[in-house]
């Protein structure tokens, strides 16, 4: 997940999901998207302008275990 779609107008959005499909119990989001259960579920109904939303808690969530690691 180097690239997000976040500032691009390319529709339609990619998923973020990477095939690596765990629920962190600390967290609550996926191993590899960081994706909530809840973001997972309603990825296919989100607009693209929600999918970018979801995208930009994704890097947040990123940033904390990248500088960690």
């Amino acid at each position: 997940m180097s690239s997000t779609p976040i500032e691009d107008d390319v529709s339609p959005v990619a998923s973020p999901c990477i095939d690596i499909c765990r629920i962190d119990a600390a967290s609550g989001w996926c191993e590899g998207c960081y994706r909530t259960i809840d973001e997972i579920a309603i990825w296919s109904r989100l607009d693209d302008a929600g999918k970018r939303a979801v995208w930009l808690q994704l890097d947040q969530r990123r940033k904390p275990e990248e500088s960690a690691g």
